[in-house]
């Protein structure tokens, strides 16, 4: 019997698509009948945050931000957010107003979800948006250039630190990005791991020279690889002033390399 740890999210996703049950799931977003855009995330407590690094409020800012984060990924303009929310019965009304509250801190309006009873906190975000073009992860080619729209590192640089930084707000880059981009995403899970997403949809190979990419004030090289960035990172022949860090080639997979020799960086994956 094959287990989700065995496959991971990634092999799990392409199970379901190699069985008919879903498809088109391998992008930032799902863009639907044209100019509609949809995505969602999960945050569950003690897997994707901790009360001790953050409160009630910068927990409902993050999950509105990371779900809008997939939206500039799609060159998409946020419209609107669904929230279904779990909680413990013993949850104090006033926390799970502040958790609200930073939600609208973007400014991007609540409009419906769902609340349930939970052992612990669960908090699932649907975010609406409209993109006059979504690239996808598909499009890279051999000659474009690979652009990331501003530093990294810093989520894993604060985490070292006990604490973790705001999501940086990429809409605006991504709307300009994706009118030239051939494939776009935003760094969730690490700069190598994120970058093998749009080699292996693509299916071209992506090199990317570590000494090129602008770090997060105090932050290391392999914090790079510990995602949780959420700039944006753009295969493209026209970079439009955002730092160039690599580019594509002929091939498979992410070569890393810093100085002209070969980089490893750790990433994230679900379910490992």
């Amino acid at each position: 019997m094959t287990t989700l740890g065995e496959v991971g999210e990634f092999g799990l996703l392409a199970e379901l698509e190699r069985r008919g049950l879903a498809e088109r799931i391998g992008d930032d977003a799902a863009a639907i009948g044209g100019s509609l855009v949809i995505t969602q995330d999960a945050l569950l407590e003690d897997v994707h945050f901790r009360f001790d690094l953050l409160g009630w409020r910068e927990l409902g800012a993050r999950a509105a931000a990371v779900n809008i984060s997939d939206l500039a990924a799609s060159g998409a303009e946020p419209r609107a957010l669904f929230i279904s929310l779990g909680a413990p019965p013993e949850t104090e009304l006033d926390d799970v107003l502040e958790l609200y509250a930073g939600l609208n801190e973007r400014g991007v309006q609540v409009r419906g979800g769902d609340t349930t009873r939970a052992d612990r906190v669960y908090l699932s975000v649907t975010a609406l948006g409209l993109s006059e073009r979504v690239p996808g992860r598909a499009g890279a080619e051999a000659g474009d250039l690979v652009v990331v729209t501003g530093p990294l590192g810093a989520a894993g640089c604060s985490f070292r630190n006990g604490s973790l930084p705001p999501v940086p707000d990429r809409v605006d880059e991504g709307k300009r990005l994706a009118k030239v981009a051939t494939a776009m995403l935003d760094l969730s899970d690490g700069l190598a791991q994120d970058a093998g997403h749009i080699a292996a949809r693509s299916r071209v190979r992506l090199v990317i020279e570590l000494e090129s990419v602008p770090l997060a004030a105090g932050a290391e090289l392999d914090d790079v690889g510990f995602g949780e960035d959420y700039e944006l990172l753009a295969t493209t022949l026209s970079p439009l002033g955002f730092p160039v860090i690599g580019r594509v080639e002929e091939g498979e997979g992410v070569e890393l390399t810093l100085g002209g020799e070969p980089y490893s960086l750790a990433g994230w994956e679900h379910f490992r």
